[in-house]
């Protein structure tokens, strides 16, 4: 399975899913998408396979994964203090892969029902990877 990790900002959350899914899903071919060069190092620190950054690599990645995780920003244009180009928004969007996308409020919209912790919320983003792979 291809997993694409999208994230920007410092790149904590797109840390910690790409720590999660190696963790619990070694086999899979991870790619690590930052819109800035700190979120890109900071997954590719945590241990992505490939790593690359800005608005061209989210759109050629789009088109190569299975399975697109990150923050529900990464479906919104100008998401993320700006960084989330309006073809990156479309790109993700767009794509045949599924998205699994966890609903952080920080995205200058705010996700009614979005509860629980962050790790739990992590967990679900592996339980539903798995049930891809099933």
């Amino acid at each position: 399975m291809k997993i694409l990790v999208i994230d920007g900002q410092g790149g904590g959350l797109g840390r910690q899913l790409v720590a999660a899914i190696r963790k619990e899903l070694p086999d899979a071919e991870l790619t690590a998408v930052g819109t800035n060069s700190a979120a890109t190092e900071a997954m590719r620190k945590a241990g992505a396979e490939r790593a690359a950054t800005g608005e061209n690599a989210v759109l050629v990645a789009c088109r190569r994964a299975d399975a697109i995780v990150g923050p529900v920003g990464i479906v919104i244009a100008d998401a993320l203090l700006g960084e989330i180009t309006p073809a990156m928004a479309c790109a993700v969007g767009q794509s045949a892969a599924r998205r699994i996308l966890i609903p952080t409020n920080r995205c200058g919209s705010r996700v009614v029902g979005a509860h629980g912790g962050m790790s739990a919320m992590l967990q679900e983003v592996i339980d539903a990877l798995r049930q891809d792979r099933e």
